[in-house]
């Protein structure tokens, strides 16, 4: 009998432990998070709701969301139909963490050096560094930077904030540039 109970707590009692948990990043995603997932799709991964707007000036929404023991921040936007009009729908816009669990296929993430992107990244296609402002001093930073690949096909970015040469977090946004 000790057997049988056992194995049916193997089998059934700690589902969490055969979850499958995502801690892929790339110019679309952060886990199972992407750009332009709809607020629906998010919260069933999620299994909590999002915050709301709370003004009609208000165009964007952060909600920190913890996923796999890990905080993942959701910038969700309002979605609008073909004509620019609010539907009334909600949608992913940017995606920000600062844990070292999520790595892109090159293995990149928060911990590695700026010599390691460049190592990685070299033959991207359209990758730029760039001095963050500082707005204590009025003035570029001499420790801070922003390590960016464009994915002009999706119209994203993934930026690596860079503090001393390491990276101390991830973000996957739209580009509003495209």
């Amino acid at each position: 009998m000790k057997k049988v109970l056992f194995l049916f707590f193997l089998t059934f009692g700690n589902t969490t432990a055969f979850a499958q948990e995502n801690f892929d990043v790339s110019t679309l995603r952060i886990g199972p998070f992407t750009i332009n997932m709809k607020a629906k799709e998010v919260e069933k991964v999620y299994r909590s709701k999002l915050v709301a707007f709370t003004g009609q000036d208000e165009y964007y929404k952060t909600n920190k969301v913890n996923y796999a023991r890990e905080t993942i921040e959701i910038i969700i936007s309002q979605t609008s139909d073909d004509k620019g009009q609010y539907d009334g729908g909600y949608q992913i816009y940017s995606l920000m963490t600062k844990s070292k669990k999520f790595r892109t296929k090159s293995g990149m993430g928060v911990g590695s050096t700026k010599d390691q992107l460049f190592e990685a990244y070299k033959n991207y296609p359209n990758f730029s560094v760039n001095q963050m402002w500082d707005d204590k001093t009025e003035k570029f930073s001499t420790t801070r930077s922003n390590f960016i690949l464009t994915d002009n096909d999706a119209g994203t970015l993934l930026s690596f904030t860079l503090i001393n040469n390491v990276v101390t977090e991830i973000s996957v946004y739209l580009n509003e540039g495209c």
